[in-house]
């Protein structure tokens, strides 16, 4: 098969294993906390035998690089813990839909701490994801409108410490990705385990089926996959398949709980998945085309 062609194959596998988590968080019936310590569990039991069979384990890493990935796996379980519990107070596919505003909060962090310039076109597309939020608030919620307003807050906020890992993981270039989520995940097993409700576990074979599930396979698997794919794929077309990751969620949506979109959502998400496609391939405001030759 050819390289790139893998690339993409794989990239769409994980991107549509991603997309199903909230499914996979709903059926496991546990809290969002509980979710995420189980997560954390059985996806460090799937990245630690991943990092043994590539020999990982023996790489050289310094003192720096496990406090920077330690302190990037702290903004990853809160950032879990918030998109899960978003999926409770919304709906599986808004919160995801809200939660794709990430790179824009990230183009936001670049420019404070990076000093990176934000172009009239990153302005513009920051314009259209942010009028996509606002479409998605105004929408009639079909629960109680303050959860909603809520979820969707939770849904922001997720969104931020994502990019505060994606910010923290720029100082780590060169580390291997899945060393760095092993340390991730051991750093969420201990930061969760005091407040995992012990008590109320699961009590039949398919809450932890789901639980398994989240932790080997929306983890150990899923990370094989997407950085097998980042290694075969261009930049444009990584930042391509990752689209895949918010349709697959509305769809699952829809489809596994009945959870329609309202017509004030649905545009709401059109325009944030809109402008992440800008932001991505560089789009102006009037033109599809590519502002510099590296994405072509």
């Amino acid at each position: 098969m050819d390289k790139t062609l893998r690339g993409a194959v794989e990239m769409s596998a994980a991107m549509t294993i991603l997309g199903t988590i909230g499914f996979f968080v709903v059926l496991s019936g546990q809290t969002a906390i509980n979710v995420v310590f189980w997560r954390c569990a059985f996806g460090a039991i799937a990245l630690l035998l991943i990092c043994a069979l590539q020999g990982m384990l023996r790489r050289q890493i310094t003192f720096r690089q496990i406090a920077i990935a330690a302190l990037g796996g702290v903004a990853i379980v809160v950032n879990w813990a918030m998109l899960f519990s978003a999926y409770g107070n919304t709906s599986i596919g808004v919160a995801t839909a809200v939660y794709n505003t990430q790179p824009f909060i990230l183009v936001g962090f670049g420019a404070l701490f990076l000093a990176e310039r934000l172009s009239a076109a990153k302005l513009w597309w920051l314009s259209v994801a942010f009028l996509g939020v606002v479409l998605i608030v105004q929408a009639e919620p079909a629960t109680d409108g303050t959860n909603y307003t809520f979820g969707i807050a939770l849904a922001l906020g997720a969104a931020f410490f994502w990019a505060v890992a994606a910010l923290l993981a720029k100082k780590l270039a060169g580390t291997p990705p899945q060393l760095i989520a092993l340390i991730q995940v051991c750093v969420g097993i201990l930061m969760l385990a005091p407040f995992v409700t012990w008590n109320s576990l699961p009590d039949d074979g398919v809450a932890w089926g789901a639980l398994i599930t989240l932790g080997a396979v929306h983890t150990g698997l899923m990370y094989i996959l997407m950085y097998g794919a980042v290694q075969k794929l261009p930049t444009h077309l990584q930042g391509a398949f990752s689209f895949v990751y918010p349709v697959v969620a509305i769809l699952v949506d829809y489809v596994a709980f009945g959870q329609a979109i309202h017509v004030s959502q649905f545009f709401g998400t059109a325009a944030i998945i809109l402008a992440a496609a800008g932001l991505t391939f560089g789009w102006t405001a009037f033109s599809r085309k590519t502002v510099t030759k590296a994405t072509l």
